[in-house]
């Protein structure tokens, strides 16, 4: 099994900023963190607005908690509003439930981590994490 790693994080930082860039986006924070919700990685471009690491943490966190990419939350947000509060209340409040968290996983499926960026529109966020997620050869799941 590949190990999850700093030199991965790296990638996928590097190749989300490349997307965002190609795309024209406005500037990314990309956070990535392990199947534990530990913080593997964070960068923020020039120009982002202060509350973007913790929104970008957010995104990945929620993914990682509920094993389906930020998609599927903000999804549930809409039709079962009372479900994704009293989850986000058991999360302490750190669960940001809007596109753009992307689980990252391996060829066998297994969740190695997951990849949360804000700083443009919820879903060219999550096409900058699904980028990047691929871009270490691993398969994006924004659920």
């Amino acid at each position: 099994m590949v190990q999850f790693n700093l030199d991965h994080a790296r990638t996928i930082i590097s190749a989300a900023q490349a997307k965002g860039s190609e795309l024209g986006l406005k500037p990314l924070t990309v956070a990535v963190l392990d199947a534990g919700g530990h913080l593997v990685a964070l960068e923020r471009q020039d120009g982002s607005s202060i509350l973007r690491p913790q929104i970008a943490m957010g995104k990945a966190y929620g993914a990682v908690a509920v094993g389906a990419g930020s998609r599927w939350l903000n999804d549930n947000a809409q039709s079962r509003p009372h479900f994704v509060q009293a989850l986000n209340g058991v999360a302490g409040g750190g669960i940001v439930p809007v596109p753009g968290g992307v689980l990252v996983r391996n060829t066998d499926g297994e969740i190695l981590g997951a990849v949360g960026i804000t700083g443009d529109t919820s879903e060219n966020d999550e096409a900058a994490a699904i980028a990047g997620i691929e871009a270490a050869s691993f398969t994006a799941d924004a659920g």
